[in-house]
């Protein structure tokens, strides 16, 4: 992507390029999107507002919210008690997805 079409690398290498500068470089920006398989993102006053991914990149992150939302339920207190074995996994899960986040923020 040229910088002259006003289409940016940021150093986290997503294609950023202004809502001024948008609809001159839409096309190219999603053919850099859809080929060259990276993200890229509208700015407004240098802060980012909007991305565009890559179709499977979409896919991947629902599919893999859905797992987080799955396993977060997991871990729910069902009111019933549940058996000690339920309480150690719905604990492991809860101590694995704390950990993960943790290591996400770092």
């Amino acid at each position: 992507m040229a910088a002259d079409q006003g289409i940016q690398i940021a150093e986290d290498g997503v294609a950023e390029v202004s809502m001024t500068d948008a609809r001159a470089n839409l096309t190219q920006l999603l053919r850099d999107v859809r080929y060259g398989k990276r993200p890229a993102a509208f700015t407004e006053r240098g802060a980012r507002s909007a991305y565009v991914v890559p179709p499977d990149f979409y896919e991947q992150a629902i599919r893999d919210r859905a797992i987080i939302d799955e396993l977060h339920r997991r871990t729910e207190d069902r009111g019933d008690g549940g058996t000690p074995h339920d309480k150690v996994k719905a604990r492991t899960i809860r101590d694995a997805l704390h950990s993960a986040a943790l290591a996400v923020d770092d």
